[in-house]
């Protein structure tokens, strides 16, 4: 029985807490999963669309990037992968009657929670300069009023088009050509908030910003670091990977400010002995303080440097730039202050420091707690240096592993989804089409929000996403949506940033993952890349939600001509009708895309995209080698009375979507404003276990940003340190305060006080 959507907002500020657990998945997990689908779909629906989740003939999951082995378990998705696409193709409908029924000022006041669990829109829907609510508006119309905001504008520059990582790779290459042709590089994504730090660091040490490793390398791995991530929760297909590697002899060392259940043990659902035990995956957990990553990785380097043998220096002499400068920074390296920057102690470090000499093959795996700091490029080149200190790139069961977070946001980029393309890729897109792109750099994300707040740009087009909800700095982010002439944006379902408008706005509904997509040339099907660089086809078997809606190509390429009118010579229509025709001209501008619809005719379980270093030991950098780096080190320094706050999921959350008010992993239950405080910290600040306090953040501009009302939860946190979820706490980061190089928010390490809040 398909359950209605909440009628009100539930109350997120009064949780019950339990204890944390110390296991993943399990039989709890199948039953969750399966639960949240058949509220969203019903028992006939579930089955027949979680079968088809990450299947050869099927969609793929859009959930997290997580790669598929070529042989597929019957059921090849877990519980957050359940819960995401019963989401997307849930039963429940936001129709133009439900607009006319809830004007923008209620919506405005609701939590993402409550628009999210609406259901699917079914109509595109146009909200006019000073009117109250969203109508029903026709597709011609649609596109004539972004035609004529466009074409209305002084540069090409005041336009933004930002992707989400949903977006297929045919949806993202129309959207960059379109964007190329109408004049601008204005192509923020979500990557400019997540892996942007591991592509610049990986770009300049090893020559391609993308992992260099594979299923099968996890699998023969002699060491996995797992820093800054937690797979049980943002990627539980993970979790399988490391099992396997355990069985075959492998060993896991865990590096988080927080203990997660998912790396302490891993109940398999899909055998017998995980349902009953599971396996223990993390050998030697090290609970470091936020941001003290890179100064464990250069004392670790330190002492491989000063470990006779350690070093390979065959790879280091063949293939490797810039040892020397490195090695006398490492061997800098002081035991006081990794000790202060970490919170670990020599023990730790030192049998951490022997799993990593006696291994041959290492895999260093992370996510956002490495790549949201203000040092986490060099962070992340530390993490390199290790690796090329031991040989550990482009051989068999080692190598660089950063986890994407989202299924395309890896395919995206290489589509051109980029605010700084090469001039190889503009000179091969402009050779292909006849067009002249322009070859100044766009805006990213934050570079996007202060041209939209400074009046620089006048017209937000975003190919899904919540960029509202996932951006920083909420208030000012909020405000210089604001100022935005019109807003359109494409998207499933309601969320957030549907209610934070320009002066006009429009929502475009489109197909999801699980959606038939039919065309004038029969039925069509898109293709994504997964966190390891293999491309693979996506399927939808669902009816529709509505037969108004259109695919993100055609919303793309029916853009393009109402925009562009008949001047432009690129096939449009002839794109939309066929999706092959896209693919063939990838093929003839990306390399790796060679044959490209023949290689997915051929291989249906997809084909992986070519890696120098990893295929060849070959390096295309600026010196031709893979290039160690010396930074100074860094970690935040917090003032007497302050704590340290990561922001991050909670167990019902994929990014900016809320599931459910529960993270059953950390015994929070019935909801999401609540604080992870070590006891010992709660007790210095006078903060007793389910007190309230507001979370205010310091930064150097003197502007108070407060998140008010918490939950204080006492919690096993790194001492120092406090966690809590975002989008809630995104208040807290400041627009300004971002990574060097990547310009990637600071969402993991913001300084905070907690103030005891008010009686309510």
């Amino acid at each position: 029985m398909v359950s209605k959507p909440p009628a009100g907002d539930p109350v997120q500020d009064a949780p019950r807490v339990t204890g944390a657990q110390h296991s993943a998945a399990g039989l709890p997990g199948v039953v969750h999963g399966l639960r949240a689908s058949q509220r969203q779909m019903g028992l006939g629906r579930t089955a027949r669309t979680l079968l088809k989740v990450n299947q050869k003939d099927g969609f793929d999951c859009p959930g997290c990037a997580w790669p598929e082995g070529d042989e597929r378990h019957v059921a090849e998705f877990c519980e957050n992968g359940a819960k995401a696409v019963a989401e997307e193709a849930t039963l429940r409908r936001v129709t133009p009657e439900f607009f006319a029924a809830h004007p923008l000022s209620e919506l405005a006041g609701r939590s993402g929670y409550w628009l999210g669990q609406q259901g699917r829109i079914t109509h595109p829907v146009y909200l006019a300069e000073g009117a109250e609510r969203y109508e029903e508006v026709s597709w011609e119309r649609a596109f004539g009023i972004i035609a004529e905001e466009l074409t209305a504008l002084d540069s090409p520059d005041e336009a933004l088009f930002y992707t989400s990582g949903r977006t297929s790779n045919e949806a993202a290459f129309l959207l960059q050509l379109f964007a190329r042709e109408f004049g601008t590089n204005n192509l923020p994504d979500c990557s400019n908030m997540c892996h942007e730090s591991s592509g610049s660091a990986l770009t300049e040490t090893l020559g391609v910003g993308k992992g260099s490793v594979s299923l099968d390398d996890l699998h023969q791995a002699d060491l996995i670091i797992v820093a800054g991530q937690n797979p049980g929760t943002n990627h539980p297909r993970m979790l399988s990977a490391l099992e396997k590697a355990k069985a075959a002899g492998a060993r896991i060392i865990s590096v988080n400010p927080l203990p997660e259940a998912g790396l302490e043990r891993f109940k398999n659902p899909q055998t017998p002995k995980g349902l009953l035990k599971g396996a223990t995956l993390t050998d030697l957990f090290l609970q470091i303080r936020i941001g003290g990553d890179q100064a464990l990785f250069r004392l670790l380097n330190k002492l491989v440097i000063e470990t006779e043998g350690a070093v390979d220096e065959e790879f280091v002499r063949e293939h490797t730039h810039g040892y020397e400068e490195f090695a006398a920074a490492a061997r800098a390296a002081d035991w006081d202050e990794t000790l202060t920057a970490t919170g670990l102690t020599r023990a730790e470090i030192e049998r951490a420091l022997r799993m990593v000499l006696s291994s041959r093959r290492t895999i260093v795996c992370w996510a956002m707690g490495l790549t949201q700091h203000k040092h986490s490029v060099p962070t992340i080149r530390e993490v390199v240096n290790l690796l090329l200190l031991r040989g550990a790139v482009g051989r068999p069961g080692a190598g660089v592993c950063p986890v994407r977070g989202h299924s395309n946001v890896q395919g995206d980029r290489t589509m051109g989804i980029f605010e700084r393309p090469s001039d190889a890729f503009l000179d091969a897109l402009d050779a292909e089409f006849g067009i002249t792109s322009p070859r100044h750099h766009g805006y990213d994300v934050v570079r996007a929000i202060q041209a939209l707040r400074d009046g620089r740009a006048k017209v937000f087009f975003a190919m899904g996403g919540n960029f509202v909800a996932a951006t920083p700095d909420t208030d000012v982010t909020e405000a210089a949506m604001r100022r935005a002439r019109l807003t359109v944006h494409v998207s499933t379902k309601l969320n957030r940033s549907h209610v934070v408008t320009g002066a006009r706005a429009l929502i475009l509904p489109t197909l999801g993952r699980t959606d038939r997509d039919v065309q004038a040339s029969g039925r069509q099907f898109v293709t994504v890349e997964d966190s390891m660089g293999l491309v693979h086809a996506s399927r939808g078997n669902l009816p529709p939600a509505g037969q108004r809606l259109l695919s993100e190509p055609a919303i793309v390429a029916r853009m393009a001509r109402a925009v562009l009118g008949p001047s432009s010579r690129t096939p449009w229509e002839e794109f939309e009708k066929d999706y092959a025709t896209i693919r063939d001209r990838i093929a003839r501008v990306i390399p790796g895309f060679e044959d490209f619809n023949a290689r997915l005719a051929a291989h249906p379980g997809g084909f992986a995209l070519p890696h120098a270093p990893r295929d060849e030991r070959r390096f295309p950098t600026a010196t031709g080698k893979a290039n160690f780096t010396a930074a100074p080190v860094e970690y935040p320094k917090v003032p007497e009375g302050r704590l340290l706050l990561q922001t991050l999921r909670s167990h019902d959350q994929y990014n900016t979507t809320i599931y459910g008010l529960d993270d059953r992993y950390r015994g929070i239950k019935g909801g999401r404003r609540v604080v992870l405080v070590h006891p010992d910290d709660a007790a210095r600040l006078g903060l007793a276990d389910g007190t309230y306090a507001d979370l205010v953040g310091e930064w150097n501009d003197g502007v108070e940003r407060r998140a008010p009302r918490f939950r204080v939860v006492h919690y096993p946190t790194a001492r120092g340190c406090a966690a809590a979820y975002y989008p809630e706490t995104n208040v807290l980061v400041p627009l300004d305060a971002t990574a060097d190089v990547s310009n990637t928010p600071a969402s993991k390490s913001v300084v905070v006080r907690l103030e005891q809040s008010p009686p309510d």
